[in-house]
């Protein structure tokens, strides 16, 4: 799409690899092997056209990043040697840190329900990062072949009460691999998920030139060895892009202990029908809590609500390290400086306090 006269036109960055861009311009007039015998440019080649750019100087000193799904102007494209300068980013309607992606709609999040099994606990992890991003969350289990279908249906139940409608497919064999496709059609999605589930895999079958190479199981330690070494955006032959993502094993949780229930989907359903009692409510040891209760994952919840507790603590220690210390007189003018407790608001109650209010409820019946 030429935006006008200038010479200007619209683009998405594919790729970002040291000072350089892999833009993709919009209009369908091909740039790269689609001239005539001459070397004239074809206008009528259905190819889109890529261009390797730079950043304008203005970008750099007004401190713009340009980033992998940006929507970018490149001006005055030089067509003879595929070259061009981003002049300017369009606004982002969303933006992850990590990996660093721009305007992506949608994760697929790829797990194994065999070879290496389904850990609920690392499923668990990472769904909640995927929830943060508050991107939409497509839920793709792979290997489903070396599976009884009776295990399938045992899955399938579980992850619905989590909130999640699982797909099955299986690389190898073929199966659902067009049912992927058709939730990837026309959006920009973040491949993730732990190494040695059929990641690469999956992205060669549904683009089958793209050559990626597939890392190896470790037998000992059922974990796949790291193969994606940067972020690309890919072109579906049915539309929509698609980011492989660098494999990690367990997804940072950076998210504060208050967010953290909203990205159990079980648990804001119930939220959304009742009420804590505390607008401040951990749902954990506060009393009337609507969360607190016999669900799957309130053990998982706790665990990284830990996690997000300790990872605040931390990061206020780093602002400001003296809010942690509290002065102590020792006598004779001396003091000396000792850490504060946590702030009661996260602490847990004492096994005694709790003994205590039993004592009390029960000589109150009597």
């Amino acid at each position: 799409m030429k935006l006008g006269t200038t010479g200007q036109f619209l683009g998405t960055v594919l790729a970002v690899q040291a000072n350089f861009y892999k833009v993709q311009l919009d209009f369908e007039a091909g740039v790269q092997g689609c001239r005539g015998a001459g070397g004239e440019l074809d206008l009528n080649s259905p190819l889109l056209p890529f261009l390797l750019c730079t950043r304008r100087t203005r970008l750099k000193k007004i401190g713009q990043q340009v980033m992998v799904g940006d929507r970018v102007i490149v001006e005055e494209p030089d067509w003879s040697g595929e070259r061009g300068a981003i002049a300017d980013v369009l606004p982002r309607q969303t933006e992850l840190d990590r990996p660093p992606i721009a305007n992506a709609n949608q994760i697929l999040l790829v797990f194994a329900v065999a070879d290496p099994p389904l850990e609920p606990y690392q499923l668990s992890r990472f769904l909640i990062k995927a929830e943060s991003t508050g991107l939409d969350v497509v839920l793709c289990l792979n290997k489903s072949d070396l599976v009884t279908p009776q295990e399938q249906a045992e899955i399938r139940d579980r992850l619905l009460s989590w909130g999640y409608q699982p797909l099955f497919i299986s690389v190898q064999q073929q199966i659902n691999i067009e049912e992927v496709a058709k939730h990837l059609s026309q959006k920009i999605t973040v491949v993730a998920g732990p190494s040695g589930v059929g990641k690469s895999s999956l992205i060669n079958a549904l683009i089958p030139d793209i050559n990626l190479r597939v890392g190896e199981v470790s037998g000992k330690l059922a974990r796949g060895r790291h193969t994606t070494r940067h972020v690309e955006l890919f072109e579906l032959p049915s539309g929509g892009l698609l980011a492989d993502t660098p494999g990690f094993n367990q997804p940072d949780l950076d998210c504060s202990p208050e967010e953290l229930v909203h990205y159990f989907p079980e648990a804001s359903e119930s939220l959304a029908h009742a009420h804590c009692k505390f607008n401040d409510c951990l749902h954990r040891d506060e009393p009337d809590c609507a969360v607190r209760g016999d669900w799957e994952r309130y053990e998982h919840y706790l665990e990284f609500l830990d996690a997000a507790i300790a990872r605040q603590t931390q990061l206020q220690q780093q602002a400001d390290p003296e809010s942690t210390l509290k002065r102590k007189t020792k006598g004779k003018g001396q003091s000396q400086y000792e850490p504060k407790l946590e702030s009661k608001k996260y602490r847990r109650t004492s096994r005694r306090t709790q003994v205590q209010g039993l004592q009390d409820l029960y000589h109150d019946e009597e």
